[in-house]
C-alpha cells in the first residue's frame, strides 16, 4: 500500500486531498523508523494498539482498512483490506473533483 499511497500524495499535490495514516505497531520507535525508510511523507499517527480509540470508534477489524472521506468529512467508502489500485484512484479522483467544484461556488 505504501508505494500506491506515496503516488497518490505526489499526483494530487496542491489539490484538495489529504492522506492520513493510523498505525497500530506495538513499538513506536520501530514504526517511525519504518515510516522514514518507506518515505512516508504524509501525516501518520501511531496508536500502539488495535484496541485504541480510532480502531474502536471506526470498527476496524483487519488491516489494512481504508476510509475515504469527502471534503465535508463524510465517510463515502470503506475498504476492509486493500482495494484494487484503480478502484481507489477512481474513488479519490471523483471526490477531489467534487471538492474542487464545491470550492468554485
Amino acid at each position: 500500500m505504501i508505494p500506491h499511497e506515496r503516488s497518490l500524495v505526489k499526483r494530487l499535490a496542491g489539490r484538495p486531498f489529504a492522506l492520513l495514516g493510523i498505525n497500530t505497531d506495538e513499538k513506536k520507535e520501530e514504526y517511525f523508523k519504518k515510516a522514514k525508510e518507506m518515505e512516508v511523507t504524509w501525516r501518520s499517527s501511531w496508536q500502539g494498539s488495535t484496541k485504541g480509540p480510532i480502531c474502536t470508534q471506526y470498527r476496524v477489524e483487519g488491516f489494512p482498512t481504508l476510509f475515504l472521506l469527502d471534503h465535508k468529512g463524510v465517510i463515502r467508502s470503506k475498504w476492509p483490506g486493500a482495494p484494487e489500485g484503480s478502484e481507489l484512484d477512481r474513488a479519490v479522483d471523483a471526490l477531489v473533483a467534487e471538492a474542487e467544484q464545491a470550492g468554485k461556488k
